[in-house]
């Protein structure tokens, strides 16, 4: 007997039905790995507050994270936020940190804490490259962004102008400081490494952007002196003259000062 093209058709798709049905099915019955199952928010919340008193970072932002899935628009959600980024950061994964400081100050431009998110994201930066001037010195310093210093400085800069009296406003202040010091140390360095290879006119701009932008720092006299070895390396004579009278006024006792009557088979300007 000849086969029905029309019926053999309907029993196939008619199988594939089932097996799709069925497939599916056996998908949906796969257990979870959701722990936080059925939790509410307050439980999943103690429960993560727990893990950040312990020290367990990776396991609080799994927990704060599903909150922050769960109940988004509940009591805990903000807190939530704020928890995963200071966990983060405790975390050291500092860009996560910031990237979770930036999403909370954009969805919560006006909340009462938004100080401390401002503290935590400076902070945050302000770690990350704490180690600038001793790494510098280790490797070639114009490889070395400061990116992050300038973001932790405008952060905090940010911070204590918006929020002159927050309780993390004094401590903002000293780190500002520092950061001015740590950048105009920096740009010290790029300029020296300039000057070691030969590069004068690069060190020149190098010194002359440090003294501009950064007046009142401790490196000023080290800018002051680069620039006069850069200067007196290039034969501008005029213009050596013209910076080391400014640091001789300013710095009567410094390096140069101290140097002037000695003999040395190196120039006078060569430290590096």
């Amino acid at each position: 007997m000849a086969c029905n093209p029309s019926l053999h058709s309907r029993a196939l798709a008619l199988i594939l039905a089932i097996g799709v049905v069925f497939g599916l099915a056996g998908c949906g019955s796969t257990p979870t790995n959701d722990e936080t199952a059925g939790w509410s928010a307050q439980k999943i919340y103690t429960e993560a507050r727990e893990e950040m008193r312990a020290g367990g970072w990776d396991k609080a932002i799994k927990l704060l994270e599903s909150l922050e899935s769960k109940y988004p628009f509940g009591r805990y959600a903000q807190q939530a936020q704020m928890d995963i980024a200071y966990s983060y950061w405790k975390n050291n994964d500092i860009a996560s940190a910031v990237a979770a400081c930036d999403r909370f100050i954009k969805l919560y431009p006006n909340h009462e804490n938004l100080d401390y998110i401002y503290y935590l994201r400076g902070l945050a930066l302000f770690n990350e490259d704490l180690g600038l001037l001793g790494k510098v010195s280790r490797q070639d310093p114009t490889e070395r962004d400061s990116r992050g210093l300038r973001e932790s400085f405008d952060t905090l800069k940010t911070l204590v102008t918006r929020f002159p009296d927050s309780k993390y406003a004094e401590d903002s202040r000293l780190r500002l400081k520092y950061l001015v010091n740590a950048l105009a140390q920096y740009e010290v360095h790029v300029a020296g490494y300039y000057m070691r290879r030969g590069a004068f006119l690069a060190a020149a701009n190098r010194a002359q952007y440090m003294i501009t932008t950064y007046p009142n720092a401790p490196a000023q006299e080290e800018a002051l002196y680069i620039l006069v070895a850069a200067y007196d390396a290039m034969g501008m004579t005029d213009l050596r003259d013209g910076a080391r009278r400014v640091l001789e006024r300013t710095y009567p006792e410094g390096r140069l000062a101290r140097n002037k009557g000695q003999k040395s088979k190196d120039p006078w300007w060569k430290l590096w």
